[in-house]
């Protein structure tokens, strides 16, 4: 099957450059993505839109040139809740991958199991509007109660200005939960403001709460871009993240967000981008628990 991309996508930045950080043994690169490729995996009918292809075999290209150890893979939005391009991506990795699914409330026991011997260890729920369509709450919390008996965790994706409606929900969760992307913080307002104030006091009131600090070029309003060797990237997200960091080392996770769906203005380069991780990660103590401790205790705990 042929899929014509959505009008105006950005595709990857071919040929990254090589990250002048030295990441530290076993890094993980903890929020990726595959698509398709389409004509093996077709894109889901519902979807909001039709990317580039991804697929496994260029995701572990980069992987290495970037120097990482491992990947996890998040189900793509534009797949819906076909997780065939995740599963395959995760069984042909040698167990160097772990993967969050997207799931329907009849999903089977015997498919749940499945995905875990794969290696899938969460579920996404997004709430973006923008992304996908709304899934009634109840629905969400019965697939919650089911992935728990797994020993799966929950990611959730909303964006800053919906935690006040989102909290009871998100607190009621019988599982951790990871953060995808701080909770897109406005960064035009003050790291110390209410909003931000808030996120931190989710987290602090709540230890099961986890936080990616990454995709810094979706969040960034000045810049500048992670491109032509730009060492200083994306300077007003900066102080959020590294805040998140210094506050809660032991429960965030840090990823490349690659193919970076949906970006409107730019395409980093995945090089500068993994340079851009000793800007809010100070320490190698605070780099390793990024990179290394905490994504290693949350999908390789077996190993950790």
């Amino acid at each position: 099957m042929e899929f014509q991309k959505t009008p105006g996508w950005l595709d990857w930045y071919a040929g990254p450059s090589k990250p002048r950080f030295k990441l530290p043994a076993g890094a993980v690169d903890a929020h990726c993505h595959v698509f398709g490729p389409g004509a093996e995996f077709p894109y889901a009918a519902e979807r909001k839109y039709t990317p580039c292809d991804a697929s496994r075999q260029q995701l572990c290209a980069l992987r290495d040139h970037l120097g990482f150890a491992r990947n996890v893979i998040v189900q793509a939005t534009c797949h819906g809740a076909d997780n065939r391009a995740l599963v395959d991506a995760l069984t042909h990795s040698d167990g160097r991958a772990r993967g969050i699914a997207t799931i329907r409330r009849d999903v089977s026991d015997a498919a749940l199991r499945a995905m875990h011997d794969a290696g899938v260890r969460g579920v996404r729920f997004n709430f973006v509007r923008r992304l996908v369509d709304f899934t009634p709450k109840n629905e969400l919390m019965e697939i919650a109660d089911r992935v728990a008996k797994l020993g799966w965790h929950v990611v959730i994706y909303f964006e800053q200005a919906d935690l006040p409606e989102l909290w009871d929900f998100f607190t009621a969760l019988p599982t951790i939960i990871v953060v995808d992307h701080m909770g897109r913080p406005d960064v035009s307002k003050s790291v110390e403001g209410p909003e931000f104030e808030l996120f931190v006091k989710f987290m602090g009131q709540h230890a099961n709460v986890w936080s990616k600090v990454s995709c810094p070029e979706r969040l960034s309003i000045s810049g500048p871009a992670a491109r032509n060797g730009e060492q200083n990237p994306y300077c007003d997200v900066i102080p959020f993240a590294r805040r998140i960091v210094e506050t809660f080392p032991d429960r965030v996770l840090w990823g490349t967000d690659w193919p970076h769906p949906n970006l409107r203005d730019h395409m980093p380069d995945d090089g500068l981008l993994v340079d851009f991780i000793p800007h809010i990660a100070a320490t190698p103590e605070l780099q390793r628990k990024l990179l290394v401790d905490n994504p290693m205790r949350l999908y390789w705990p077996e190993e950790s």
